[in-house]
Order: structure tokens, then C-alpha cells, then sequence
């Protein structure tokens, strides 16, 4: 028997968007909430470009025994015309005890599933906004509502050295707050961020990539080779080094001026705006597009296209620095 103060959960949600870490919570929050209300609840999950309509008729029909389910159709947006119509027909009226998600990041080629997420709104749906968060604004509030998930507070100073830190990963950025609030009473604040984080700036490779754009070949080397001792990922250093010249373009080409009003016009913090002015008085355009193609070379090189993925970072580096100086 269900507890008596246990809310069934809604039957049809829609999960809205891209962001793997906010996908992930809104489906494990939706598992919980059922699970409050039926503890024998189960997760099943596929991919909606997987399925033929008989098969989400399946997965969606009620259960011989009864047993309560949530159903996660992830890809929603590769749906095809008669997926797609299988799955609304199917949404309309979700049997009892099941529980539906349906993932779509937004997009979608075919017309009916660019609808799906107007129709799925249509008939009721929970709706979880899960887009990408891209302004420097956002990533702030998610840090701020990270601490107050966990409990705890964390003051601006700390929020933007947490930022400066660990950079703009939500997975870093949520173990890193909860890390912060556990060892701290609850209240985080920037001095408490730099003790945790001390030396952690080479793990995440932004080190080498502020060395090697300064023009720093003695440092930029030796930052690199500490860090893939650490066994930091070669793709997080190849990050670090293309947000460095990405950013390097972005102000050096909105011109000189105010670093904040700059930063309102780019969405960046002012302090990266800042550091970027005077990283940028070392380049010129034609270096920094040439070094744009080389961060993009270099991204690909270190998900499988090299040989050797340490000796690709090592020659980016150098090459960095030689059209910096160039």
C-alpha cells in the first residue's frame, strides 16, 4: 500500500532541452517523486530513433500486474511522422501507473517533431527547462541555487572565484559547491573557495592556456607536463586552450573600452574581460585566426584523430606561442 501522504507524481512530463547535467535531475527527480508514491517503481529508457510504434504501444500500455513504471524517450526530437504520432496518441491518456518523459533538446529535421514539445505543452505536460546555460549571468544563479540545494549559501566574491576556478562545466561546478558546503557551516565564502582550490587551476588546464597565450614558452611547457602528470583530461587542457584564444578574439574584436561595459555587451564577467584586454595586445588578427584553427585541429586530435594525444597538446602549445610572437 502506497504511504498515505505520498502525492502520485504527474504522468506526463516534458524535458526541454540540452544540458546533460539538468537532463540527468530532471529524470532522477521524476524516478524519486514516483518512487515516494510507489516504491516498486522501475526506470526505462530508450531512444525514441530505436522504437517502432508497436514497441512505444508496448512500453507505454498497462502492466499485466500493475507495477508502476517511467517511461524516458530520449531523442524526441529524431522523431519521425508515425513515431511521433504514436507517442502523442499515446500521451494523451499515459495508463495508470505509468509515468512518461519525453527528452527533446528543442530542434528536430521533420516537422512533427519540432511540434512535439508545442503539442506536449498542449495537453498538460510538466514542463523542465533544461537549456544550456551560456551567459556568464546564468551560470552565477546556478551556482547560488547549487548551495542552496545543498543547504548552504555562498556569497558573489565566491561564486566568481568558483567560476574563475573550475570554469564552466555544471558537473565540476555542482560537485565542487556541494564539496564546499559540506566542509564549510553552510556558508561559502572566497576565501574558503581558494583553500579548496588551491593548485587546481593546472588540473583544469587553465594555466597552461593562459601561459601559452601570454607567450610563456618555459611556463606554458612546464604547466602542461605537471598537468598531464596529474593525469588531468587532454580534452579539458584542449578546452581550456580554445576558450583562452575564443575569448582572445571575442574582446579584440568588440574593440577597446570599459571592461564593463564590454562585459555587458559580451556576457562575460568584467575580471575575464580585463584579463583578455591585455592577453590580446599580443596578437594580431591574423595570428588569432590561425589560432582559432589550431584549437579547432586540436579538439579533434585529442578525442581519437592523434596518435598521441600528449604530444598534440605539446606541439598546440608551441604553436600558440610562435604565432603569438609572429
Amino acid at each position: 500500500m502506497n504511504p498515505p501522504d505520498a502525492a502520485a507524481p504527474a504522468q506526463l512530463h516534458l524535458v526541454l532541452g540540452e544540458e546533460e547535467l539538468l537532463v540527468e535531475r530532471a529524470v532522477s527527480d521524476t524516478l524519486a517523486a514516483a518512487r515516494r508514491a510507489d516504491p516498486g517503481t522501475e526506470l526505462r529508457r530508450a531512444k525514441v530513433s530505436d522504437l517502432t510504434p508497436p514497441e512505444i504501444d508496448e512500453m507505454l500500455s498497462p502492466s499485466l500486474f500493475a507495477e508502476s513504471r517511467v517511461v524516458a524517450l530520449e531523442g524526441a526530437q529524431e522523431a519521425g511522422k508515425e513515431i511521433a504520432e504514436a507517442l502523442l496518441s499515446l500521451a494523451r491518456q499515459p495508463a495508470e501507473g505509468v509515468v512518461l518523459l519525453v527528452l527533446h533538446n528543442g530542434g528536430g529535421r521533420a516537422k512533427q517533431a519540432k511540434e512535439l514539445p508545442k503539442a506536449l505543452r498542449d495537453m498538460g505536460a510538466t514542463v523542465t527547462e533544461c537549456a544550456k546555460l551560456t551567459r556568464h549571468s546564468e551560470r552565477e544563479a546556478f551556482v547560488r541555487a547549487e548551495a542552496s540545494r545543498c543547504g548552504g549559501r555562498i556569497d558573489p566574491p565566491a561564486v566568481s572565484a568558483l567560476l574563475e576556478t573550475v570554469g564552466n562545466d555544471l558537473r565540476e561546478l555542482a560537485s565542487s559547491v556541494s564539496q564546499l558546503i559540506a566542509d564549510t557551516d553552510g556558508r561559502v565564502d572566497e576565501a574558503a573557495v581558494r583553500r579548496y582550490h588551491q593548485g587546481k587551476a593546472e588540473v583544469t588546464g587553465f594555466v597552461v592556456a593562459e601561459k601559452a597565450v601570454m607567450g610563456d614558452r618555459a611556463g606554458a611547457l612546464e604547466a602542461l607536463r605537471w598537468a598531464l602528470q596529474l593525469g588531468v583530461a587532454h580534452v579539458l587542457i584542449a578546452d581550456a586552450l580554445a576558450d583562452a584564444v575564443r575569448t582572445i578574439g571575442r574582446v579584440a574584436s568588440a574593440g577597446g573600452g570599459d571592461q564593463y561595459r564590454l562585459a555587458r555587451e559580451l556576457g562575460m564577467p568584467a575580471w575575464k574581460v580585463k584579463k583578455a584586454q591585455s592577453q590580446a595586445r599580443g596578437w594580431n588578427r591574423q595570428g588569432v585566426t590561425k589560432a582559432m584553427g589550431l584549437v579547432a585541429s586540436l579538439n579533434a586530435q585529442v578525442k581519437g584523430q592523434a596518435a598521441d594525444a600528449e604530444y598534440a597538446l605539446e606541439r598546440a602549445v608551441l604553436e600558440l606561442i610562435e604565432l603569438r610572437s609572429g
